[in-house]
């Protein structure tokens, strides 16, 4: 197991006055066995920065070591890490086994090692009645773990996973979360995980890296993130339903966004007069949407409280202590 040190990376395409960045001088030290998420919307750099440790693309800025060793020059196959995609890239002529130990044969491992390791693959994550099975016979949940067991018998220093779940349905993603969660306090190696779904993001990372625009927004724990967030992006990202963010509400400054979960407004017989424009049912909670001057505020609330009817004119007060505040022109958080 080694730590990655991301050294004022920087990504460009092209050059001279034509080049294009997309990672702007960004730093991020990832801690020996640590488990951290790169998470942003589409386009916003996390899969070129993966991709960048993998050495699948050229750093134009910076430095990447793993463990002690600068890795910038070093082929792939020579940074001792082990990679999931988000297709599988299964031989479909090939059984489980053979697909999970094809690589070590390449290398030249002996049978025995390669039997030791694709057992212990197999067994971590349930794949023994499936080795001698071709992939078009998997679940596409089966033929993911079976990538990873590739991954796994590699043995590598850090594992990179690039939005591995994205092909699954909702409950299979569910059930591979947990079982990459299973597989992280097994082998506690360095890993670095790619996704747009900030549920992954949440439920996944010892650490999470919020990325916009090629920026690194925040760096930190899934609680900072979400109980703190450094700017309004981040805010409106993280959280589902996202942050209100204010600016037409009394007792916010000039020059002031003030920003308030939904689970921290109540409603009550003081506070922001506001009307009530739709209602979501969401099982055991509900989303109450209100317009307030030219903001839509969203309130949560739990099923055992009273809700508003669409049109009812309610009141609205933000609990003191669980507002945040944030600059207007950069959108960084206040003190």
């Amino acid at each position: 197991m080694a730590s990655i040190t991301l050294q004022n990376i920087i990504k460009e395409y092209g050059t001279g006055a034509k080049a294009v960045p997309v990672i702007h001088n960004l730093n991020a030290q990832i801690n020996d066995g640590e488990f951290v998420v790169i998470v942003g919307p589409s386009g916003c750099g996390k899969s070129t920065l993966l991709r960048m440790v993998a050495g699948l693309e050229e750093v134009t800025g910076g430095l990447i070591s793993i463990g002690d060793r600068i890795v910038n020059d070093l082929e792939p196959a020579e940074r001792d890490i082990a990679m999931v995609f988000q297709n599988y890239a299964l031989y479909p002529h090939m059984s489980v086994f053979d697909n999970m130990a094809y690589g070590l044969k390449i290398a030249q491992v002996s049978m025995a090692d390669i039997q030791t390791r694709g057992d212990k693959a197999a067994g971590i994550l349930e794949l023994r009645n499936l080795l001698q099975r071709k992939p078009r016979e998997l679940s596409g949940g089966q033929r993911q773990r079976v990538a990873m067991g590739r991954a796994i018998v590699r043995q590598p220093q850090v594992f990179l996973f690039d939005e591995p779940l994205s092909n699954l349905d909702a409950k299979l993603r569910a059930q591979t979360r947990l079982e990459i969660q299973k597989l992280h306090r097994e082998l506690g190696i360095t890993s670095l995980f790619v996704t747009h779904d900030q549920v992954e993001a949440m439920t996944l990372a010892q650490r999470m890296i919020v990325m916009n625009a090629g920026v690194m927004e925040q760096f930190g724990t899934p609680e900072e993130v979400y109980s703190k967030p450094a700017t309004t992006f981040v805010a409106s990202f993280i959280g589902s339903p996202p942050m209100n963010l204010l600016k037409s509400v009394s007792g916010v400054e000039a020059g002031t966004i003030l920003g308030v979960r939904p689970e921290h407004l109540d409603f009550g017989s003081d506070g922001w007069e506001a009307q009530v424009v739709a209602v979501e049912l969401l099982g055991a909670e509900r989303l109450v949407y209100c317009q307030l001057n030219q903001d839509v505020l969203i309130v949560r609330i739990h099923e055992d409280q009273t809700c508003p009817a669409v049109g009812a004119s309610v009141r609205i007060k933000p609990r003191a202590d669980r507002t945040h505040r944030f600059d207007a022109s950069t959108g960084k958080r206040l003190a």
